[in-house]
């Protein structure tokens, strides 16, 4: 039986995107330039740059990492017959597939590898030796404002949304910031500001993000945020010190008459696991919601599970329940496999189904709904669930990271402590 990759790679060359059998007898042409790239996303019709470095003579050794203010993401390079390149995004389940064209460009699409999905891809383009984001430097206008601060964004949809914050910090023309939302943030973008207006972009792995906005004559802002091929949202911002999100420890919480979650769902070998089983009794319990394409998700994982291998011998057990893009065991053995070993985890993975909040809501039916990936639950050694964060806000938040870990230890500490 295939796996999953092969598949996907099987799929790429019977399609064409590389050169065919003959390009693989073909003496190897010399590997892709190694250092500081530029590349652009077409998003519709938004020209949407992305940072990245590339290190290492030959595939076999290469580094590709993506830049996006003080983030650096890695990623491993394959090389498919003489001038095409394959890079999987880590735990999403996306890649790089591209080609290095004779000029030494790199030319190809960004493209999902869910089985059946039928998203749409995004093509780019890059060149060496480029690392400015938006504009060469000495060609911008000088920026008519400083838009240092934290900002209240009112975010237009169809549905009624939840003010998000923004985090922005400018120097010169350089701006670099994160937006918090009640299920998380965007990760760190980067961009700039020229005359009254500003850009922000970020690509990490998931679909890049792109904001775009002016600041008006009253200092206030007006903007429109792209979240890769999904969706646009536009917004009105407002700088204010004093601006919060709802608490997320009170937005997801048990329904009248609960005390306890239960549950029981397959392992990533098809075995069944309950929160009632003899591992489980007696002590603190962890429940993160998860999936692998939420970058949020990945983040809190990337948190925990050190926390977790650190502090497994306490009387304390974790349990990552995660919602896939396929409703396949098969294929969430695979994805959630690659979380497994990117993160070394080292607590129990179960799978809950399609990556659906009504479908999740229906796994979990003592919670009053579920909100958002990821959803951390904490029980007490009585069974009893004591707490329930609501999303994920990482290390570029700042103050707000730092009192979530605070937070957490203090918490822990104290369950832990309980008889």
């Amino acid at each position: 039986m295939k796996t999953h990759k092969h598949l996907f790679l099987t799929g790429l060359m019977v399609a064409g995107l590389f050169n065919g059998a003959s390009s693989f007898a073909a003496p190897k042409k010399p590997f892709v330039k190694q250092g500081i790239w530029r590349g652009v996303f077409t998003l519709s019709e938004s020209q949407v740059p992305f940072n990245f470095e590339l290190k290492g003579k030959d595939p076999e050794h290469a580094v590709f990492t993506l830049i996006n203010g003080s983030r650096r993401d890695d990623f491993h390079v394959q090389r498919i017959g003489n001038d095409s390149l394959f890079i999987k995004m880590n735990t999403y389940d996306a890649a790089l597939v591209a080609k290095i064209e004779s000029d030494g460009k790199i030319t190809g699409e960004y493209r999902s590898l869910v089985p059946n999905f039928r998203g749409n891809a995004l093509p780019f383009t890059a060149e060496h030796g480029q690392s400015y984001r938006f504009a060469e430097p000495g060609t911008e206008a000088a920026p008519a404002y400083d838009i240092s601060g934290k900002w209240d964004l009112k975010i237009y949809s169809k549905e009624p949304t939840p003010n998000r914050i923004g985090l922005l910090k400018q120097n010169g023309n350089k701006l670099t910031g994160v937006v918090m939302s009640v299920v998380g943030d965007s990760r760190e973008l980067e961009g700039t500001v020229h005359g009254d207006e500003f850009e922000l972009s970020g690509f990490t792995g998931p679909s890049p993000i792109y904001i775009k906005g002016k600041v008006n004559d009253d200092k206030s802002l007006t903007g429109e945020i792209s979240l890769g091929i999904y969706n646009n949202i536009k917004f009105d911002g407002e700088k204010n010190a004093a601006a919060e999100l709802p608490d997320p420890y009170k937005l997801t919480f048990l329904k009248e008459g609960y005390k306890k979650l239960d549950f029981t769902l397959p392992d990533l070998n098809g075995n069944n696991v309950s929160l009632s089983d003899d591992k489980y009794k007696g002590k603190v319990v962890i429940v993160e919601i998860i999936g692998t394409w939420c970058p949020n998700c990945t983040d809190q994982t990337s948190f925990l599970s050190p926390w977790f291998n650190k502090n497994k011998d306490r009387g304390v057990e974790a349990i990552a329940i995660g919602f896939e893009q396929k409703d396949d065991l098969e294929y969430a053995k695979y994805t959630l496999g690659k979380l497994k070993e990117k993160y070394n985890i080292q607590y129990d993975i179960l799978f809950g189904g399609i990556a659906d909040k009504k479908v999740a809501s229906e796994k979990l039916p003592a919670l009053n709904r579920m909100m958002a990936f990821p959803t951390t639950i904490i029980i007490d050694r009585k069974g009893e669930v004591r707490q329930i964060h609501t999303g994920y806000t990482g290390e570029v938040t700042g103050q707000y990271y730092k009192d979530y870990v605070a937070k957490w230890n203090q918490d822990l500490d104290a369950l832990i402590a309980e008889n």
